[in-house]
């Protein structure tokens, strides 16, 4: 059985529980070590965490501070670890920890780096940015597999600065869907009551949440807003009054995936799979888990002209593309919505392959079997040296 560590910045991230489901699924057994966001350590999927300190979202300087010091103790922290057959590092604080930890386990262990976002500071051109571009290369320098979550994050920034000399495999954010559903998907509300649209997932985006409460009070009630899952409360002043004093804005909290989702999607017409958090960078280039989650289930995805999520609906033929983003775009596109049309767009949404929106028990073992490949060649080429 393949042994992963999983290096995390986040471990209480439901990305990071996805991805344990995905790789204990495909044969793997994984040991977890990363830092925390909350007070106490919660086992993820049956496996306990190893702490390597507490971190706190959007402190950049923080987490550095957190990182080197995890750096001074991890061979400490990984004692009563067996050694692994590959290391993940999730983000770049840990591919720096990686190297570290493979020093700990001997220098033979084969790096995996994942990269499902490229944060704003590694973009910058001024001293800071081309530093983290240059740490990066450095840690990368011995990696062996780049996994990563839209080809737009290879063209517009691994290629374009030359960042991972490695393969790169595309992982997409696709619901985890391990046994076939037997189950109708969600219908639609009737006639007559309110459309409502989906923002689900991890809700850090001003100008949507103002974009949408514009929106709605413009419509007068015709259209509701449903907001679902964690919120990054530093980039809001006050989300919780915002939406409170909104009257077609409703924020019903967390939720689990993949087990709460058709129940989720099941209130929601639309999915916003918008984000201008990062605009320009990121946001234009990823391809959110919201995406193929709301497809699932035969939700109307909205997206935004000139970003890889409205260029992959384009290629499908499916969905709404905003050509700029305002309220006005956006009651452009809905206010003459009908339930004939409405039954247009979501059945060209239910027409596409399944396969496209979600990984199932295949997909898991793919991704264990390409993990035991680079583990396999990795022990053929330190033998061919030693030879």
């Amino acid at each position: 059985m393949l042994h992963v560590l999983y290096l995390v910045h986040d471990v209480s991230d439901p990305a990071v529980r996805r991805r344990i489901i995905m790789l204990k699924a495909g044969g793997a057994r994984v040991t977890l070590a990363g830092f925390r966001r909350t007070q106490e350590l919660e086992d993820v999927e049956g496996v306990m965490p190893i702490d390597l300190g507490h971190t706190r979202d959007g402190r950049f300087a923080q987490r550095l501070g957190a990182v080197a010091m995890a750096a001074t103790s991890i061979g400490a922290s990984l004692k009563s670890v067996a050694a692994p057959d590959v290391i993940v590092a999730r983000n770049l604080e840990m591919l720096a920890l990686a190297q570290r930890a493979r020093s700990a386990f001997g220098a033979s262990t084969p790096i995996v780096y994942e990269c499902l976002d490229i944060h704003r500071l590694v973009l910058r051109e001024d001293i800071l940015g081309k530093g983290l571009r240059g740490a990066e290369r450095l840690f990368g320098r011995n990696v062996s597999l780049l996994l990563t979550s839209s080809p737009a994050f290879v063209r517009h920034y691994f290629e374009r600065f030359g960042q991972i000399d490695a393969p790169i495999e595309l992982v997409e954010n696709k619901l985890l869907e391990l046994e076939p559903r037997t189950d109708a998907l969600p219908l639609p509300a009737q006639a007559g009551e309110p459309w409502k649209i989906g923002w689900f997932g991890a809700l850090r985006c001003r100008k949507s949440l103002e974009l949408l409460a514009d929106f709605t009070r413009k419509m007068e009630g015709r259209f509701e807003v449903v907001l679902r899952g964690r919120p990054a409360l530093s980039e809001f002043a006050d989300f919780h009054g915002f939406v409170e004093s909104e009257p077609h804005l409703a924020f019903k909290g967390a939720y689990r995936n993949p087990e709460d989702m058709a129940d989720i999607y099941a209130q929601a017409h639309f999915a916003w799979a918008i984000d201008f958090f990062e605009e320009g960078q990121n946001s234009t280039w990823l391809l959110p888990n919201r995406l193929y989650e709301g497809c699932r289930f035969g939700t109307v995805p909205i997206a935004m002209a000139g970003t890889e999520t409205a260029r992959f609906l384009e290629r499908l033929d499916i969905g709404l593309v905003l050509p700029e983003p305002s309220a006005e775009a956006l009651v452009e596109a809905l206010s003459g919505m009908t339930s004939e049309r409405y039954a247009v767009l979501r059945g060209a949404v239910l027409a596409r392959d399944p396969g496209t929106w979600i990984c199932d028990l295949a997909d898991c073992r793919a991704l264990v079997s390409k993990l035991e490949r680079v583990a396999a060649q990795d022990g053929a080429s330190l033998g061919a040296i030693a030879a």
